[in-house]
């Protein structure tokens, strides 16, 4: 029976290649992208993290360069990446898939010394994937150009503008081949400022939709346990990785919100006998790869890494992740989890939830359609039990009992002028002429003054 890939019309280079790898079906992004791909069409492709974009945009342009041999012109594929770890994941994908041929590929990223990429950029390698920062720094000293470019890829383009790369990717653009193909591939269409690189970058783009970015993996199993603390989520954990199925799962990749708190937990867990290690954006570049080798290579079990790892990070065999705090989106959230139930395996999210956490947790789940599955571990229940119901279980509201209305007393002024004389005795009036008539008496006549009214 013929490989499945061998339907995309590749040579038999890639297609060893890809027995290498141990891929022998394509992955639905991969069975629409590249059959669009090898035709020469601009793509606007949204997928989830892990569902195997890599090969769809890598196996088209190496189609073509096999094809077409230019072993003197420059750069002729530009891969940019928000991250150093997914530009290394790229490029481990294309050391397996094009060892059979004798393509190049060179990577261009922050925390390393630019002395040893310029020469590297010297070599004209086939295929450049860079961050946009280190990219540009060396694109204004002149030290590569991109005008022999024949593919632009963005890859994780929401990330990049998440990252604040969007006048660094607008700049570069501006510099590459305007007759390229061009794909770009992001989680969600819905960023803000994505627009900008679509209508830069594209040119009447095909639009490829593979899963909704809400979409959780479907080999993920997802289960939530609560903690009253800080404190508490420490015992929770230890105890966790320490007995029962954390003790029996292989690699664990624990997430936090800062490298403060990535760079404290695991302080932690290696004081507790745990083979630990932290990663997070504040190490250079060597230490990354030192750390990142010590988990490949089993010599630790546990990393506790920040987001900046969640995009990026293909460890085969990772059976765990933990969310040590709450993410603080949903996108985070399936960047996150994506990392573990990969090539068909089937991995396991666990999120630690504290009080002031749980609407956050709430919304994630509102957002992604999600139903956490409770887990509890005997002996460490705290009292947090997540929110009290608004109406106790079971108990129905009482209807209102209506009466009939009564009629209401008049209201009664209450004059100032009726209050300050309380008290006082009343003082009688002088008589009028009108009250001396009726009581029998004549009117008084009005006597003239002296020298006056005289004839």
């Amino acid at each position: 029976m013929r490989d499945p890939f061998s339907a995309f019309d590749l040579p038999d280079a890639l297609l060893r290649g890809l027995d290498k790898l141990g891929f022998n079906e394509p992955t639905p992004v991969q069975r629409q992208v590249i059959p669009l791909a090898n035709a020469g069409a601009d793509l606007l492709v949204t997928a989830a993290t892990g569902t195997g974009k890599t090969l769809a945009f890598l196996l088209p342009m190496l189609r073509r360069f096999l094809a077409t041999p230019a072993p003197r012109k420059g750069i002729r594929a530009l891969i940019l990446v928000p991250t150093r770890e997914l530009a290394y994941q790229i490029q481990d994908h294309f050391l397996q898939v094009a060892s059979f041929t004798r393509l190049t590929a060179g990577v261009i990223v922050g925390g390393v010394a630019a002395s040893h990429q310029v020469n590297a950029l010297r070599r004209n390698p086939d295929i450049l994937i860079a961050t946009p920062g280190r990219l540009l720094d060396h694109l204004e000293r002149g030290a590569t150009d991109l005008g022999d470019l024949e593919f632009l890829v963005l890859d994780e383009a929401d990330r990049m503008l998440d990252m604040g790369f969007a006048p660094d990717v607008m700049e570069i653009i501006q510099t590459c081949n305007e007759e390229r193909q061009s794909l770009l591939f992001s989680a969600t269409l819905s960023r803000g400022g994505l627009q900008s690189f679509i209508d830069a970058a594209l040119r009447d783009p095909h639009r490829v939709q593979v899963d909704s970015h809400r979409a959780a993996h479907p080999d993920v199993r997802h289960r939530r346990l609560l903690a009253d603390d800080l404190e508490h989520k420490h015992r929770l954990l230890l105890a966790y990785l320490t007995q029962g199925e954390g003790e029996a799962a292989g690699k664990i990749l624990i997430f936090t919100n800062t490298r403060e708190r990535a760079t404290a937990l695991g302080n932690f867990l290696m004081g507790n006998g745990q083979r630990a290690a932290s990663l997070h954006g504040e190490l250079d570049q060597p230490e990354r790869v030192r750390v990142l080798n010590l988990l490949r290579e089993g010599r630790i079990r546990v990393l506790i890494a920040t987001d900046v790892a969640a995009r990026g990070l293909d460890v085969p065999g990772m059976d765990l992740v933990i969310n040590f705090d709450v993410p603080r989106s949903g996108s985070d959230y399936l960047h996150r989890t994506g990392r573990t139930g990969r090539a068909g395996a089937v991995g396991l999210a666990i999120t630690l939830v504290s009080p002031p956490e749980w609407n956050r947790m709430e919304s994630i789940e509102r957002y992604l359609q999600l139903d956490l599955q409770p887990l509890t571990l005997p002996g460490l229940e705290g009292r947090f039990r997540g929110p009290s119901p608004s109406r106790s279980a079971g108990k129905k509201p009482q209807p209102k009992v209506l009466t009939a209305p009564t009629a209401k007393a008049p209201k009664v002024k209450d004059r100032h002028r009726d209050r300050k004389n309380i008290g006082k005795r009343r003082q009688p009036s002088a008589p009028t002429a009108t009250a001396g008539a009726e009581a029998g008496f004549a009117p008084l006549k009005r006597q003239p003054e002296p020298g006056k009214g005289q004839p």
